[in-house]
């Protein structure tokens, strides 16, 4: 998880809003089995996307208000930031594929 920053509710302006790359947040729990699928996905998209993507996760358990704020119903969730705007979201368990893809679609990587 080296290249994976965990975030929090106090850093998630200056780390996704303000950022100059694209960002992927992952939104996930400690007792959520789908999350546990995703951490490794996750983990292979940070490494392989190192220096053109920010790969963040933020635990919801722990950071209630940008969840809210963001309307995150379900976990997981990976939301796509780009010039400090949402361009897209993913719920639920996917494929490292079609991650791939999504960020291909939503972030200009």
């Amino acid at each position: 998880m080296a290249n994976v920053m965990e975030i929090n509710d106090e850093t998630f302006d200056e780390e996704i809003m303000k950022s100059d790359i694209p960002a992927v947040v992952d939104f996930w729990a400690e007792w959520c089995m789908p999350c546990k699928v995703m951490g490794p996905i996750i983990d292979e998209l940070a490494s392989e996307l190192s220096g053109k993507i920010k790969v963040c996760k933020i635990n919801i358990d722990e950071n209630t208000k940008m969840a809210t704020d963001l309307t995150v119903m379900n976990i997981p969730t990976i939301l796509f930031f780009e010039g400090g705007e949402e361009k897209g979201r993913v719920t639920g368990a996917v494929s490292k594929k079609d991650l791939l893809s999504k960020v291909s679609e939503f972030l200009k990587v």
